[in-house]
């Protein structure tokens, strides 16, 4: 089971949870504690802000189901993310669990789907910095950006994103950020400092041989991990969700989501879009269905998200290949 928002429905129901369940103010007035939204499930975030343009978010949370962030285009700070458990997936342009962490640069956000999966709590920590304070910070004395934080500033052009391993080293940063001792000035301090400290090792993580790709999975697991994509291929108009495939073919969500990284370079769930949208071209040249019953046999019961996907994978709508049919 599953289910989909959009960013407005989104805020909308954290501004209602807010107005029944306002934030909490730590002692010291540092942090604000948020409830999560009983439809989505139940936990927190503690968000602090720890100087003008830098702000952290401690998060803990379980959801109810799957649940499948429909994100929209936007202007986006620079984000460094580490997760001790969970997963979210939005196909090619973010995973992250356990073993991979997320940094996402400043720019142009493209609209693209985030699936969490409520197969663990989701735990962690998410630091936003906006580009300004990265320049201040950063900057050599003749205004310069060194080479490992130029890819974070895009400015009006499209983000780069980048999912460093996690370290041990990572994980013990990110527990002695959400375990602080400390409160007041002495709390502000020693969390800008695990900040930094954090956000140091996930840029040592980009370093071209820290980010090679995967090894190739064992012969048995590799035949496991094929027999999954047929399932998916297969079942486009109703395929299993990401445990219960793992289940099907002998693996586990983890060795699943390795497996199709190491194998096609994308995870389950963009590998099913892509073949959804390939077949879909196929089926808008070839045969004689409209575009809604096309989007419907490819899985999608609301052909504006389908043409939205359509449109990401070919550069095209779905009705200016349907139209094009036949010309050739």
């Amino acid at each position: 089971m599953s289910f989909a928002l959009t960013a407005i429905e989104v805020d909308a129901l954290h501004e209602e949870t807010e107005q029944h369940r306002p934030p909490a103010i730590s002692a010291d007035g540092l942090e604000a504690v948020y409830s999560l939204p009983s439809l989505l499930g139940h936990g927190y975030s503690r968000e602090v802000k720890l100087c003008p343009g830098l702000d952290l978010e401690i998060f803990h949370y379980t959801l109810s189901d799957d649940f499948v962030y429909r994100g929209v285009e936007n202007p986006h700070p620079v984000q460094f993310m580490v997760h001790l458990s969970g997963v979210v997936d939005s196909g090619s342009v973010l995973y992250q669990d356990a073993d991979y962490s997320y940094i996402g640069g400043s720019g142009i956000q493209r609209a693209f789907d985030v699936i969490h999966m409520s197969t663990q709590p989701l735990v962690g920590v998410n630091i936003h910095l906006e580009p300004q304070l990265i320049k201040q910070l950063f900057a050599t004395p003749n205004g310069d950006l060194p080479p490992e934080i130029q890819p974070l500033i895009q400015g009006e052009n499209w983000q780069r994103v980048f999912s460093p391993r996690v370290t041990g080293e990572m994980r013990r940063v990110v527990q002695q950020i959400m375990d602080c001792p400390f409160l007041g000035l002495t709390k502000r301090l020693y969390l800008q400092s695990k900040v930094f400290e954090l956000m140091a090792l996930q840029l040592d993580g980009m370093a071209p041989a820290k980010t090679a790709a995967a090894s190739v999975p064992k012969a048995e697991t590799l035949a496991r991990i094929h027999y999954a994509a047929e399932r998916l291929r297969s079942h486009l108009e109703n395929p299993p969700n990401l445990t219960a495939l793992a289940q099907q073919v002998g693996v586990s969500d983890r060795t699943l989501q390795k497996g199709f990284k190491a194998v096609f370079g994308v995870t389950p769930f963009a590998y099913l879009r892509q073949q959804r949208m390939h077949q879909a071209r196929h089926l808008l040249r070839q045969a004689n269905y409209s575009v809604a019953e096309v989007a419907n046999m490819v899985g999608y019961a609301n052909p504006a998200q389908f043409a939205v996907a359509f449109k990401q994978q070919f550069g095209t709508t779905p009705s200016g290949c349907w139209s094009s049919k036949g010309v050739r």
